[in-house]
């Protein structure tokens, strides 16, 4: 297996910056799904409690899954091959 080119590991580094701030962006949204009751309701300590619980966990899960899912997706993409170097003074097949 050939090095890594320049252009792949530029190409790495966008795709896990993209996984990471998607991830954070999807956890939080489902984090306030979950314990957004807490502040549109007057709760018990401990629903209030239970919801922030459940929200974080499910939040951290959620994270690590769609870290995983697109960088998973982004290896499974094949990479370019590089062109063959000539031959010098090698014809070409059809000639």
């Amino acid at each position: 297996m050939s090095p890594r080119t320049q252009a792949e590991r530029d190409a790495m580094t966008v795709e896990i910056g993209y996984a990471l701030l998607s991830a954070v962006l999807v956890a939080a949204i489902v984090f306030g799904v979950i314990a957004g009751p807490k502040l549109m309701f007057a709760l018990p300590y401990a629903a209030e409690r239970g919801l922030l619980i459940a929200g974080g966990a499910a939040a951290a899960v959620t994270f690590v899954l769609r870290v995983v899912t697109v960088l998973r997706r982004f290896a499974r993409t094949p990479r370019p091959t590089p062109a063959q170097p000539s031959q010098p003074g090698r014809t070409s097949p059809d000639s």
